[in-house]
């Protein structure tokens, strides 16, 4: 584990409900694992939880998936994970992701198609032209569960051979619970799709 995770790193704790989410800065590292400095108070993260965690390294975005040994004031152990995976060098893992949206401006409403998604923003298409100047409200719905509310404002507009406009954009205020729930969605599908 010492050749990927080291003092001072950044890391992030994903447990099963996302609200709980906390990162921390890497206080020491050793042979059976490491301990992290957190945050914030770690409400949720208990002794023996099982919980994802993030990191940017020079490597790429790393994964993995460990427990919880121990858990004093903001302090946490964590055990060594028995594998991990880089993901991608890019900062959000993208996925293809085919759902139909709504995009909404001061109520005019715009019917697009998604083709791809991550933490950072989506690919989309539509037969509608819409303006690049505004910032518009999008609701993404992950699971039966989940669903993220934010302003996507469009950063690239390209019109293809089928008359379909092609439009890149990043999402805009994103809380943390609604990032991290991204994230996590993006790397499990990310990881089911090289898994198959």
């Amino acid at each position: 584990m010492r050749e990927l995770i080291k003092k001072d790193q950044i890391v992030t704790i994903i447990p099963h409900d996302f609200k709980d989410t906390n990162k921390g800065k890497v206080t020491d590292v050793s042979l059976e694992g490491f301990s992290m400095e957190l945050k914030y108070i770690p409400r949720g993260l208990l002794q023996n939880n099982v919980c994802d965690f993030y990191s940017m390294t020079n490597n790429g975005y790393l994964y993995f998936e460990s427990y919880i040994k121990e858990v004093q004031g903001n302090t946490v152990s964590i055990a060594n994970p028995k594998k991990h995976r880089f993901l991608q060098r890019r900062k959000y893992t993208r996925i293809k992701f085919l759902e139909n949206l709504e995009l909404e401006h001061e109520g005019t409403i715009h019917h697009v198609q998604t083709l791809d998604l991550s933490a950072g923003g989506m690919k989309l298409k539509t037969k509608e032209n819409i303006n690049i100047e505004y910032a518009y409200r999008v609701c993404i719905k992950l699971n039966d569960e989940i669903e993220v509310n934010c302003k996507y404002q469009l950063i690239r507009v390209e019109k293809n051979n089928d008359g379909e406009y092609i439009i890149s954009g990043q999402f805009t205020g994103l809380s943390n619970v609604d990032k991290m729930s991204l994230v996590q969605f993006c790397m499990k599908k990310s990881m089911e799709s090289a898994n198959k």
